[in-house]
């Protein structure tokens, strides 16, 4: 097997062309283009799919404008609370870590459990004591402050409201939702598929919540027998409804495509469920759907031999 691909995605949400300057949306498929060939450059350079996914998802947590990394959503208490995955299907082998403060690149502490512990996932401050002990780098409150995001916090800080990224006003008053969470899957020459995701979970979280981010199986999974998957989206509706799983279990039990799978599961059960958001998935025949139900996405792919493509619209 010769050929390659990846996808990634930057969240998903109420995202219409109508609120989004020209200059902002540039910003963004600006950002989801150098995620992409950060990524593309090590599969068509014969590396591995999962070297590919940590690269593309450290370039969006590089960059301010997506809600993981530096550009992470403040807590009700003021800070920022990571989560991040990563799954090999070659092996099943997953790390995940969740609530982790300070760590420029969670996905890279992902990969450190992964690869360098008996673990599947880390929480906490035994997550970072962790990422001391492999010398991750540590970045203090100030790369990770923008005045954006604590507008944010500040709108809703004195009350019990969780809010997604950007989440903005209608005519009505009511919260328009943007959920932040970025994610990449690949595969490369060799068969193997791999997945990867990571977020600053929501503005104004409390009490250690934790969404499908890092629950494999939920907002993440990779099997090389079906496919490899990373969501976004309301992450209680994700993890109640296996997500990332299910796609794999309907492809391995029940024979469908991938694009079957990823139909039945984001646009027909997530919907009656009431789940808002969207994924990304590719097959080890380099397949890739990005599914969303809702009114946008920040994604994009590129195959072996074909040009890069990014979107945001539904109509994308």
């Amino acid at each position: 097997m010769n050929k390659h691909a990846i996808a990634i995605h930057g969240g998903a949400g109420t995202i219409l062309k109508s609120q989004i300057t020209v200059e902002k949306e540039g910003a963004y498929k600006k950002g989801l283009l150098a995620a992409l060939q950060a990524g593309n450059e090590i599969l068509e350079k014969g590396g591995t799919s999962l070297d590919a996914v940590e690269a593309a998802i450290i370039s969006l947590e590089d960059n301010p404008l997506f809600n993981a990394g530096k550009g992470s959503v403040f807590t009700h208490e003021g800070k920022h609370e990571m989560d991040a995955a990563l799954m090999n299907g070659k092996d099943l082998k997953a790390g995940a870590v969740a609530g982790v403060l300070h760590i420029k690149n969670p996905v890279k502490l992902a990969r450190a459990v992964m690869d360098q512990s008996d673990n599947v996932l880390l929480v906490g401050d035994g997550a970072m004591a962790f990422a001391a002990k492999m010398h991750l780098q540590f970045e203090d409150e100030k790369y990770f402050f923008s005045q954006h995001r604590l507008d944010q916090l500040k709108e809703i800080q004195d009350t019990d409201t969780m809010q997604m990224d950007h989440a903005d006003k209608d005519a009505d008053g009511m919260l328009k939702k943007k959920i932040g969470t970025v994610g990449a899957v690949a595969l490369d020459i060799h068969g193997n598929i791999s997945a990867g995701t990571s977020t600053g979970g929501m503005t104004n979280k409390r009490y250690g919540r934790v969404g499908d981010t890092p629950i494999i199986g939920a907002g993440t999974y990779a099997n090389n027998t079906t496919c490899a998957i990373s969501c976004t989206g309301v992450g209680e509706y994700f993890i109640r409804s296996v997500v990332a799983y299910d796609i794999s279990c309907l492809m391995e039990y029940k024979g469908l495509t991938l694009e079957e799978a990823c139909n039945e599961v984001v646009l027909k059960k997530l919907v009656d469920f009431g789940g808002e958001g969207g994924l990304i998935a590719i097959d080890a025949e380099g397949n890739v759907q990005m599914p969303f139900n809702s009114e946008g996405m920040y994604r994009g792919m590129k195959k072996a031999g074909e040009d890069y493509v990014v979107g945001i619209y539904r109509a994308e």
